[in-house]
């Protein structure tokens, strides 16, 4: 028994699990623009919103100022809202936080993003939201499904992913 037990643990030891953390490389002027929320697991701010655009001007004080504009569940209105975006103080290039009210920031890990930043898949340490942005309005199935297996490889409860398209 005690063999099995130590062999099992081997075996999950060696499992590849994959660490929900920040990406180390990021270029705050080509990740600024205009980003496309096609899924989420969304926060508060963002329940029930729908074809959800943001646009991220960096500053010359190294920040971001943030404009969100988004539709709610049968109006076809289109609201904004604003808020900021700061690179961590802790360092980390991908580990930003957004202050939607201010004193109040909100970690804001930037856990994947495509080389030619195509896309971008946003989480939280704690797995509390995710989105997936695009600089298109869609996405490849195929591209979606793969950033969905490694969101649930990170600890990231998928199954609540709503899609912002409609």
């Amino acid at each position: 028994m005690k063999t099995i037990c130590s062999i099992l643990f081997i075996l999950f030891a060696l499992l590849p699990i994959e660490k929900n953390v920040p990406i180390a490389k990021l270029d705050l002027k080509k990740y600024a623009g205009t980003w496309y929320s096609l899924y989420s697991i969304p926060t508060i701010f963002d329940k029930g919103s729908r074809e959800t655009t943001t646009n991220y001007t960096l500053n010359q004080n190294g920040y971001y100022n943030v404009v969100t504009t988004y539709k709610k569940p049968g109006d076809e209105k289109v609201y904004s809202r604003t808020s900021k975006m700061f690179p961590s103080e802790n360092g980390s290039k991908g580990a930003l936080q957004v202050q939607f009210i201010w004193p109040i920031k909100v970690d804001y890990w930037i856990i994947e993003l495509a080389d030619d930043y195509s896309y971008v898949v946003v989480g939280h340490p704690d797995h509390r939201f995710l989105f997936i942005m695009g600089r298109n309005p869609e996405m490849p199935k195929k591209t979606h499904d793969e950033i969905v297996a490694r969101c649930k490889a990170k600890g990231y409860d998928v199954a609540k992913l709503t899609s912002q398209l409609h």
